[in-house]
């Protein structure tokens, strides 16, 4: 029975062991934020702006967006699953490391506020963003994005303050396929017209 014991024991400690093993073999590594910063400087502030605050409206701000889901599009880029051709193009030289460093280094910056350009859009974007659609089944945004439109980290992005032209854009590439690493976002944009793409997407730069 103590030679049984013993083998029993054994076993369960070199599994244990081995599980462990793994487990930190497949974590990721631990953030560098200083080399993010030095990456993104040399990679993305042109176009981003230095803190991630893109003073472009067609270019996207960065600045607090949540790391998770920077990293997946800049994953998603490299693989060619998400179509940009200046994107595909700046994403391929950079390694697991390098994306990582990048999107939790300026996600950790703060961003700016923005303001909404078109206050005769705000009444249909608000009802939109806030309750949808309800005879076209359309979700309400806020459900996803959160009232503010903070986001939830990992799943859903921060629209809070984003360029009105980029959220725009990027509505319009669900709804006509251009986009399609998101079935939920194609579906519903794929039900919204011009003119409520415009609203909602102005509606967000001013959510704060």
């Amino acid at each position: 029975m103590k030679l049984l014991a013993t083998l029993v024991f054994a076993a369960t400690t070199a599994a244990t062991a081995f599980v462990c093993s793994a487990a930190e073999t497949a974590a990721p590594a631990k953030p560098d934020l200083a080399k993010g910063e030095a990456s993104f400087a040399a990679v993305c502030a042109a176009c981003h702006a230095p803190d991630g605050n893109s003073l472009i409206p067609v270019n996207p701000k960065l600045a607090q967006q949540h790391p998770e889901y920077l990293l997946k599009q800049l994953q998603e880029f490299k693989a060619g699953k998400r179509a940009n051709a200046i994107m595909n193009g700046m994403s391929a030289a950079l390694s697991d490391d390098d994306m990582r460093n990048i999107a939790y280094f300026v996600g950790a910056k703060k961003a700016t506020p923005g303001a909404a350009a078109n206050k005769e859009t705000l009444a249909l974007g608000e009802r939109i963003y806030r309750g949808g659609i309800a005879d076209r089944k359309i979700p309400a945004c806020a459900g996803c994005h959160s009232p503010n439109g903070a986001g939830v980290p990992a799943q859903y992005p921060r629209l809070s303050g984003q360029h009105a032209d980029y959220a725009a854009a990027q509505l319009v590439a669900f709804r006509d396929g251009v986009r399609q690493n998101s079935i939920q976002m194609t579906q519903i944009a794929a039900k919204l017209n011009d003119r409520e793409i415009k609203a909602v997407a102005d509606y967000v730069a001013g959510l704060r």
